[in-house]
């Protein structure tokens, strides 16, 4: 502990105003630090600084990125009050909480844990992992599941096999301890991702409507409980910190420590706090994530009416030696901050003592209007918290359309040279499946628990993760996540809408009425214009697109910074979408399940190669136009897809790989064959990655009732021909033996990890 006589309070802040102080070390700007002056009306005590430098930090306050994200807010989507999809919580909260019907909510929400994950892989992707389980538990949820989209560097390189194992082994460990399973993700390598890895952890939670819970401190006099994990010096600064400034090529300039995950504390920390929601003893609550106590403190006192107390020295330590503002900038794990009323105290404390969970009264809402922090009987912060938790700086910052981007967009992946004969486009065919982003991501998916609980319906590699909810009726939820950053590089616009429809076609895919989504921008540094051109694109065409579709932006996470030196990643704003399903036992699956069944395409073919995995893998070539979106396309496809369901004996979106990848893991799923006609060109019905399509079966006597329904909603469809036999056929052109498609498809990834 410091010397008492050394400590910065308040009022050794007022008396010497020109103590230098490290702000620029903390990462905030001379404006940033001259504005902190302003609103106290003297310099920052050390403790304050701390606060405002992690609460002000990219990370935490969005400074770069929210005057673009509020055109969210225009998503004004007409829900009937009875009906399933209606918004109980959305931006601004822990994590957006939509209503699926029968009393039943559901909350979900997409964040990263991108850097962390690079300077320490297991741990940072094991706590991004906690960390969002703690937001889905604070609005009074049940976690019933997880999903990690994530990105590498090219699978062959030596950062990729320094990082993936321990980022793929975190976020299993984590995840499996916890008992959640995982339900679904991607796994993507680019060469812009080398030494700068994106984690995206997803958490799904349950939760009856009146067991909804927010963040805010309220009731003059009531009680602050911190509890969960001792706070100690592991994150000090962390993710907040980390997040929020570009890697140099030689590695992070700045290495605040990475916070260690413990999910034995935080299952005992889930099942405390879900009882002590259950016996009504919770005036408002608040995870510790980014930012920790000062994050939790002024959060809560921001969106109360009054203001709070706390004693610091009260917080329970591993560390005894930690400082004031070491403990506020610590982000250890595993730990709660609960806003009680006096009366509910001791039940709580019961509670926390059944569970081994250590709880402490730390403070109290007062009728004040400022944020007031002692140690040891000395005032060291006096805040407006609402300064500190959500009026942080606000940038403008310049943008406009690359000076490459017109030459890039002119550069068509239809100019190059491609298969003809059937021998090449089968060799074609084997070197897709086989590449790292079409084959099989077994070697990472089997480190998870894919159905602890039992209420898994659908996991990995079905197109979407489904969850039954409701053992009686089986209403269950659908999540999927997607994107494709080079579609993304050559329009950020139509990129970040073709990550939403390919989610929104997966989750329509399993039968399931698509709802909501949670987005997670990952972009390059926000001081370059072209990155900045680049995010305001993406999230114009995400506003568009949830319009047109009807479903709105529940919440979300944006990650900036992600560069190596001047080598940005590609943009890559992942979406999840939700849907809800009636009767999970009525789902449509994935892949062909028997011998004898018609397949159809639904859907157009157009020649749209760019962007595309062949062009990719075959060319190494990134240039043109993306595929053309069609919105109205997909959500009638979309309708048509839950309206078949009990018609439909399997779905399979098309995407990555075109119709030829689908084609492979339909066969594969189950190890039974199909035959296929194509009509006109072979390569681009095989490798054309056009959007708004799907590959469906069904039984013969049912094909002229889905021809009857592709019409009814205006979806082109097309017949391909049957299911069975022991290999892919594609007539006139070649044959593949299923098990010589599950050699290519399945070697990849161990091989390479070997």
């Amino acid at each position: 502990m410091p010397e008492r006589s050394a400590l910065d309070t308040v009022s050794v802040a007022s008396t010497d105003p020109d103590r230098e102080q490290p702000w620029a070390e903390l990462g905030l700007k001379a404006d940033e630090y001259a504005r902190i002056r302003e609103i106290l009306g003297r310099r920052p005590t050390s403790s304050e600084l701390a606060m405002y430098s992690v609460m002000w930090s990219e990370h935490c306050s969005y400074k770069s990125s929210k005057v673009h994200l509020k055109q969210f807010a225009e998503i004004n989507i007409a829900v009937p009050p009875d009906a399933p999809g209606k918004m109980l919580a959305g931006i601004g909260e822990n994590a957006g909480v939509i209503d699926i019907g029968q009393g039943y909510a559901v909350t979900f929400k997409v964040e990263s844990h991108n850097h962390p994950s690079y300077v320490e892989p297991y741990q940072g992707a094991a706590t991004g992992v906690g960390g969002i389980v703690r937001d889905i538990l604070a609005m009074g949820a049940r976690p019933v599941a997880v999903m990690d989209p994530l990105r590498f560097g090219p699978l062959d390189a030596a950062d990729t096999h320094r990082v993936m194992p321990g980022i793929v082994a975190g976020v299993g460990g984590y995840g499996n301890c916890l008992g959640l399973p995982n339900i679904g993700g991607e796994a993507v390598f680019d060469a812009s991702y080398a030494g700068n890895p994106l984690v995206n952890a997803l958490c799904i939670g349950v939760l009856r409507h009146e067991d909804l819970h927010l963040a805010k401190a309220s009731g003059v006099g009531n009680l602050v409980i911190l509890y969960g994990a001792r706070t100690g010096g592991d994150g000090i600064g962390g993710v907040s910190v980390l997040a929020s400034e570009t890697f140099e090529s030689t590695g992070p300039a700045k290495r605040p420590s990475v916070q260690v995950g413990d999910p034995f504390q935080e299952k005992l920390l889930i099942e405390c706090t879900l009882e002590i929601f259950a016996a009504g003893l919770v005036a408002g609550i608040q995870d510790l994530g980014g930012a920790g106590l000062s994050c939790a403190t002024s959060e809560l006192a921001s969106a109360g009416d009054g203001g709070m107390r706390v004693e610091l020295d009260k917080v329970p330590l591993r560390d005894s030696t930690l400082a004031p503002e070491e403990i506020l900038m610590s982000e250890s794990q595993e730990r709660m901050m609960a806003v009680v009323e006096p009366a509910d105290v001791d039940a709580f404390m019961a509670i926390c003592a059944k569970w081994d969970v250590e709880a402490v009264v730390v403070g109290e809402v007062t009728d004040g209007d400022h944020l007031q922090i002692d140690w040891h009987g000395q005032r060291v912060v006096d805040v407006p918290p609402r300064s500190v938790a959500h009026d942080g700086p606000t940038y403008d910052r310049p943008f406009a359309r690359p000076s490459w981007q017109d030459a890039l967009q002119a550069d068509g992946a239809e100019k190059l040279a491609r298969p003809s004969t059937g021998a090449e486009l089968k060799a074609t065919l084997l070197q897709l499946v086989a590449s790292p982003n079409l084959c099989d991501k077994s070697w990472i998916t089997d480190q998870y628990d894919r159905y602890v609980q039992g209420n898994t319906v659908l996991a990995q590699p079905s197109d979407s993760g489904m969850i039954r909810v409701d053992d009686e009726t089986n209403l269950g939820v659908a999540v999927s996540t997607d994107c494709n950053g080079r579609f993304a590089k050559l329009d950020p616009y139509a990129g970040a809408q073709l990550a939403l429809v390919e989610s929104y076609r997966n989750v329509a895919a399993g039968g399931a009425v698509p709802l909501a989504i949670s987005d997670c921008l990952n972009f390059g540094s926000p001081e370059d214009p072209d990155v900045m051109w680049q995010f305001a694109e993406a999230c114009r065409g995400l506003k568009d697109a949830c319009i047109t579709l009807g479903i709105p932006v529940t919440g979300g996470n944006v990650s900036l910074y992600n560069q190596t030196g001047q080598t940005a990643i590609l943009p890559t704003p992942v979406v999840a979408v939700l849907g809800v399903i009636q009767d999970v036992t009525r789902r449509t699956p994935t892949g062909f399940a028997s011998a004898g069944e018609q397949i159809f395409l639904l859907g157009s073919t157009q020649e749209e190669l760019s962007g595309s995995e062949w062009a990719n893998v075959v060319h190494g070539h990134l240039g043109g136009l993306p595929p053309r979106v069609d919105l109205a396309a997909e959500k009638a496809l979309g309708s048509m897809l839950v309206e078949g369901v009990g018609l439909l004996t399997s779905s399979h979106d098309l995407s990555d790989g075109g119709l030829a990848q689908t084609l492979a893991e339909c066969c594969l799923r189950h190890g039974v064959g199909g035959s296929v006609q194509l009509e006109g060109d072979a390569f681009i019905g095989l490798f054309s990655e056009s959007a708004a399509r799907v590959v469906v079966t069904v039984k013969p006597a049912d094909a002229d009732r889905l021809t009857d329904l592709a019409a009814r909603y205006g979806v082109p469809l097309t017949a391909l021909g049957q299911t069975g036999g022991t290999g892919l056929v594609v007539e006139g052109s070649f044959e593949i033996a299923v098990e010589d498609l599950r050699a290519a498809w399945t070697a990849t990834i161990p091989a390479a990890m070997a």
